[in-house]
């Protein structure tokens, strides 16, 4: 087949774009209720740590709707803490999406700890492994929480089925980690076809490449405005304006820091995260100024009507 028809047929039949878009078209898309960008906090480890971050958001008059935790897995607090864990997210009405099982070099493998190994991202190793991540996952369930990080496309594949069967509540969510590896127009389509309810790209990616990946998809994107000294220390909160009128709707995610095996390892104490937690609200607040501050009208809200937050 000729290199103009394959062009052709993935523009006009598959309707995906066969370039970056480097107009930056600005999304006609917004969250239910209006957004075009909300705000979201990762790293959140305990059920402490979650109660200070409420208190620090009450503190600076911020909005956050999402939080991203318990990412070194769920499995590594008891069931009382993780009951915890949900009812602080259900009171503040903040939406947590949790991790089950912590993978890549905490599984009993080792590839993913060697210098190239990882390239193997965070895919789940054999049936075993399967099973326990359900196990814990239904542990997380019968806590209260509904909204879940997926780092494997097997796993989205079988979690969406389930959901589909009504074997898990209808209201429950999955949204893909960056730890996929997803950057293309291509890719964020198969993960929104598979059922994923959000997505977050590479945090490294150029303005037309998400606008190529918003072009093709409806589901949210997760944007790294801030990112851990270890991957790259991208700080994007100037594009913020920029980055909410091509990729609505989006959520604008933080997560400054030295590195994620400090902020997720099983041994750590609570005192270098909440020592983060000022810094990752007040970012939260800057990125906000910068949309304020445009020249385009873009909405912000507190709107939280179709978050899944949690049922303790």
């Amino acid at each position: 087949m000729a290199f103009k028809e394959m062009m052709d047929y993935m523009q006009n039949e598959m309707k995906f774009p066969i370039r970056d878009k480097y107009d930056l078209p600005t999304s006609d898309k917004t969250f239910e209720g209006g957004a075009h960008y909300r705000m979201e906090i990762t790293g959140i480890e305990s059920a402490n740590n979650f109660a200070n971050l409420v208190k620090e958001i009450d503190k600076q008059k911020a909005v956050v709707h999402r939080v991203i935790g318990l990412v070194g897995g769920s499995a590594l607090i008891d069931k009382a803490e993780l009951k915890e864990y949900a009812q602080i997210s259900a009171d503040a009405k903040i939406e947590a999406l949790v991790n089950p099982m912590a993978s890549r070099a905490w599984d009993g493998g080792s590839q993913y700890k060697t210098p190239e190994g990882y390239v193997s991202g965070m895919r789940l190793r054999g049936q075993d492994n399967m099973r326990l991540w359900l196990k814990e996952f239904d542990r997380c369930l019968n806590a209260g929480i509904r909204g879940f990080l997926i780092t494997d496309e097997s796993v989205l594949y079988t979690v969406v089925k389930m959901r589909a069967a009504g074997l898990i509540p209808a209201e429950t969510k999955f949204k893909v980690s960056v730890f996929a590896g997803h950057g293309n127009a291509v890719a964020g389509k198969m993960l929104e076809d598979m059922g994923a309810d959000s997505f977050n790209p590479l945090a490294d990616l150029t303005l037309p490449m998400f606008s190529a990946i918003r072009s093709a998809t409806t589901i949210p994107m997760d944007v790294y405005m801030s990112l851990v000294d270890s991957m790259g220390n991208i700080q994007r909160h100037v594009d913020s304006d920029e980055i909410a009128r091509i990729c609505a709707p989006v959520y604008f995610k933080f997560e400054p820091g030295k590195n994620e095996m400090d902020i997720y390892n099983a041994w750590h104490d609570d005192e270098p995260l909440d020592r983060l937690i000022p810094v990752k609200v007040r970012m939260a607040k800057i990125a906000k100024e910068w949309c304020d501050e445009s020249e385009h009208e873009l909405v912000f809200n507190d709107y939280k009507e179709d978050l899944s937050i949690p049922r303790p």
